[in-house]
């Protein structure tokens, strides 16, 4: 069997949920010692980086003989949770694809690029530079591993092996987790002049987040990621059926696009409801920006996707300049001024039930990755 599908296989094995999803989840400690073992197999010096406590990023180097440009090749190894799912953790490989939590997103990604550093280093090392093969931890939650590795290691660009279907993606979304808070006034639920609804209220709320999202979806498009948009996630309040409810809580998601302000969700959200606050002085209602990630795009024309495009097309890859809805790592890298592209395996079933990557392609885009490390690590 290859190598890098043997890899991806060992990895979907290993149980690397994060343990800030799901509650006493495993988290990415196993697949981490294990990632470091492939490393020394290959021959790659090896760093640990603590991220969180026992959530370790873990750092393959390799050097060429001389002075040239630092590819980072970036990639994270926790995943969502498994309920409903059947033997998440058993690699079955049916028709050319292989199956199992994981194996899109995104530990194909993270086979292919310690793939192209096994290649590498087999066939002689690189003319010049360095490759840096970067696994990280909780890009499904909060990127906390992206965010330290950052502050340790710099690179002239990178690329995050997302599944991007063989596609060169230069953009992606961005996001605002905003709460708010309706108030109402508790009451037996006999005594309507004495009580205030607060899920009453919410629904006025709601209804004008709605209009909202239609505007939004309905407005000015980004050409490669397309519209904005926003989505009620999580709503609670209450006490009893018998009595009227002091406050309400909701959670929505803001998707915001490049060109975006930062910070436009939760202004949007505080104009609604300062506009119906003016309408009925009895409305009282707060919002607060929980956790937000900004959108990110590079320039098509930078050398960084111009150089992968010719080497995906060298590797047998259909690939195009494409843009990308989810958010990932890149824009952590490109914050800290690394210019960053994503490119990754085919597959299909991101978070879903049922998950799966085409073999093949994890192939050709560990090839790719080889033939772009050989070229622009090179002395520009």
């Amino acid at each position: 069997m290859d190598a890098t599908l043997r890899l991806l296989k060992e990895l979907i094995a290993i149980d690397s949920v994060n343990p800030s999803l799901v509650q006493g989840a495993l988290g990415e400690a196993a697949i981490a010692r294990a990632i470091m073992e492939e490393f020394g197999v290959i021959g790659v010096q090896t760093y640990l980086q603590e991220a969180a406590p026992g959530r370790p990023n873990v750092v393959g180097v390799v050097e060429g003989p001389g002075p040239g440009r630092t590819l980072m090749l970036c990639g994270h190894i926790d995943t969502v949770g498994v309920a409903g799912m059947t033997r998440p953790f058993e690699p079955v490989e049916r028709e050319g694809r292989i199956y199992g939590r994981g194996s899109q997103d995104m530990k194909s990604g993270v086979a292919a690029m310690i793939g192209a550093a096994r290649v590498i280093t087999e066939s002689g090392g690189l003319d010049a530079g360095q490759l840096i093969i970067a696994c990280v931890v909780d890009e499904e939650h909060a990127s906390v591993g992206a965010d330290a590795l950052v502050t340790r290691w710099r690179a002239d660009g990178a690329v995050v092996t997302e599944p991007t279907e063989l596609q060169v993606a230069v953009a992606h979304k961005g996001f605002e987790w905003i709460e708010v808070e309706t108030e109402g006034r508790a009451a037996h639920g006999s005594r309507p002049r004495d009580g205030r609804d607060a899920i009453m209220r919410m629904g006025r709320v709601l209804g004008e987040l709605e209009g909202l999202d239609r505007s939004l979806q309905s407005g000015r498009a980004h050409k490669l990621v397309g519209t904005a948009s926003l989505h009620a996630s999580l709503i609670e309040g209450g006490r009893e059926l018998s009595s009227y409810p002091d406050r309400c809580m909701l959670q929505i998601e803001r998707r915001t696009i490049p060109g975006e302000p930062h910070g436009i969700g939760g202004s949007e959200v505080e104009q609604i409801l300062a506009h119906l606050q003016a309408q009925d002085v009895e409305f009282q209602a707060t919002c607060r920006t929980l956790f937000a990630r900004a959108p990110y795009e590079i320039a098509s024309e930078h050398h960084l996707p111009t150089a992968l495009l010719q080497s995906a097309r060298a590797a047998g890859a259909a690939s195009e300049t494409t843009g990308m809805s989810f958010w990932t790592d890149a824009a952590v890298l490109g914050g800290a001024g690394i210019p960053s592209v994503l490119f990754g395996p085919t597959g299909a079933g991101l978070h879903g039930l049922e998950e799966w990557v085409e073999g093949r392609s994890v192939l050709t885009c560990r090839d790719a990755l080889v033939d772009l490390a050989r070229a622009f690590c090179r002395p520009g």
